[in-house]
């Protein structure tokens, strides 16, 4: 009597267990088929020879929406404008996004990455998971050039908060370009009480490996009604502003 109750238990929680996972999968596929963006994450940015690879950090969650004329990352999506861009990954155990079973991880993952063909060629490469559940981080891959680049920060985790930043750069360098975003700590606290309870002005610096190389901040003067201004790097060194992190 025990046998039969231990063996009918057994199967109970088995078939549990495979109705579980079966719906994980399914789930998952769904999300990849309904995305099309990324079964497996880089979980670092890979170089190669020749090449531009520029990402964007510091906020719960940050987009290169367009490169020069090229619209990159959706604003309402959060994905890529154009499938034809994004690098297929491999995931340690799966297989790629023609095969049948993918598992989305940010360790040893296989890439397909072939050198960009021409100067306007531009390559979208799944970076890592967001601070915001659901959606990835990307980088992109281009070749050397001047390029104007817009970046759409959200320095909360909030959709509807979002900072557009703008810069043009002259990417000189076959190099690891990241623009990272913080808030600039001030050191005055002299002021009236509205301007010292007023927000820390979020900045904006363009990092060439891990020397910066640009600082931009946003002003919250009426002059310049909260635009972003480039910050000379001799004033950036004698002042060296403390970095406040956003993202949690």
């Amino acid at each position: 009597m025990n046998k039969k109750r231990y063996a009918l238990w057994t199967s109970t929680v088995v078939a549990a267990s495979l109705l579980l996972s079966g719906c994980q999968l399914l789930t998952g596929y769904q999300k990849i088929d309904e995305a099309e963006n990324a079964k497996a994450w880089a979980g670092k940015i890979q170089p190669i020879a020749d090449e531009v690879n520029i990402a964007c950090i510091g906020t719960y969650h940050c987009e290169i929406a367009r490169i020069d004329k090229t619209l990159i990352i959706g604003a309402d999506t959060h994905e890529p404008i154009n499938p034809a861009m994004l690098v297929a990954l491999k995931g340690a155990n799966g297989k790629d996004r023609l095969g049948n079973k993918h598992v989305q991880t940010s360790m040893h993952t296989n890439m397909t990455m072939s050198p960009l063909a021409h100067r306007n060629e531009i390559k979208i490469v799944p970076l890592s998971a967001s601070g915001m559940p659901g959606l990835t981080n990307y980088y992109a891959r281009v070749k050397p050039a001047k390029r104007e680049i817009q970046v759409n920060f959200y320095p909360q985790n909030n959709m509807g908060y979002v900072e557009r930043f703008a810069m043009i750069h002259d990417f000189v360098d076959a190099d690891t370009y990241q623009l990272r975003a913080y808030q600039k700590k001030s050191h005055d606290k002299s002021g009236s009480l509205l301007e010292t309870a007023s927000p820390e002005p979020l900045c904006v610096e363009l990092l060439q490996g891990s020397k910066v190389q640009r600082r931009f901040c946003k002003q919250l003067d009426t002059d310049h009604q909260g635009e972003f201004v480039e910050i000379s790097m001799v004033q950036a060194v004698s002042s060296a502003p403390k970095a406040k992190k956003i993202a949690a």
